[in-house]
């Protein structure tokens, strides 16, 4: 009997359609706009937000501390369920490291009760797609030790490419310098960057022009994904810029004929940093 729940973290950009889908519980990271209360990241309007952004105003974020983790795993080990806790990257967020505090403290005073952890390494619909096929695998009756392997096994195979177009949201998190990003953008130069193994967000190479970034997304997916593509799922996710998140899913459909590909925002945590027009592509791949 699987009588355990996946809990995962609003790191994974999860609409609440696809929460509801996946039958998975959710943890509110906060974010804080310039001026303005700390608010849950689900509670944000993500185009408000970015037009926000657009005005050259700044956003902070903020971590799920160990008492609301406390408080959210409770009621379901009082009910008698276990928990399997599925965790924004801990290269890029404090999350996880809550999350597994709050897991140690309630298997002491649980003992009967199983608590798993995994630092999935990934965020945004990266998280979001590892923990959509941890959610597939559940609902087909796989334990929650088969789940909690089959994330550890494959974690590293779920591929984070993104592209940038405002180099001055590099620059503000310290990632480029003031003269790159004015170079750069003089240029048009976009750089394209991935998460490493160790779940940090690293520049891994640039384009000239946005359309040639957009591209080379595509080119890493049709390079390096695995597995039969015709039942591929593909995640995309955009800082308000449909139309180019339209025409990277139009390229994969025709020229890859993937299964399935499902575009969504990136959320306020992860955009709040990376800025309007991000663009980033998750799929299963030979190596990040």
């Amino acid at each position: 009997m699987n009588n355990y729940i996946i809990l995962t973290d609003s790191g994974t950009d999860f609409t609440p359609e696809m929460i509801k889908e996946l039958d998975v519980e959710l943890l509110d990271l906060t974010v804080t706009l310039e001026g303005q209360e700390p608010r849950a990241n689900s509670e944000l309007d993500l185009p408000a937000l970015y037009a926000f952004l657009r005005e050259k105003k700044s956003a902070s974020t903020a971590a799920v501390n160990l008492d609301t983790f406390l408080e959210a795993m409770t009621p379901y080990l009082e009910d008698g369920k276990d928990i399997l806790y599925l965790g924004f990257s801990s290269g890029l967020s404090s999350t996880f490291a809550s999350g597994r505090l709050a897991a140690e403290e309630l298997s002491e005073k649980y003992p009967d009760r199983k608590i798993l952890v995994a630092d999935t390494l990934c965020a945004s619909l990266g998280q979001g797609l590892l923990v959509y096929h941890a959610a597939k695998l559940k609902q087909s009756g796989a334990s929650i030790e088969e789940v909690r392997d089959f994330v550890e096994a494959n974690k590293l195979k779920f591929c984070h490419w993104f592209t940038i177009d405002d180099l001055f949201f590099l620059k503000r998190g310290g990632r480029v310098s003031a003269t790159t990003a004015v170079v750069g953008t003089m240029l048009g130069i976009k750089p394209v960057m991935h998460v490493d193994n160790e779940g940090h967000l690293i520049n891994v190479g640039k384009a000239r022009g946005r359309r040639a970034s957009i591209d080379a997304l595509f080119d890493k997916a049709n390079e390096t994904m695995i597995g039969d593509r015709s039942e591929a799922v593909v995640f995309i996710s955009h800082g308000d810029c449909i139309e180019d998140a339209e025409y990277l899913a139009d390229r994969i459909r025709k020229e890859i004929g993937v299964k399935e590909v499902r575009i969504g925002y990136v959320g306020a945590v992860i955009g709040s940093h990376s800025g309007p027009g991000t663009l980033a592509l998750f799929f299963l791949g030979s190596q990040r």
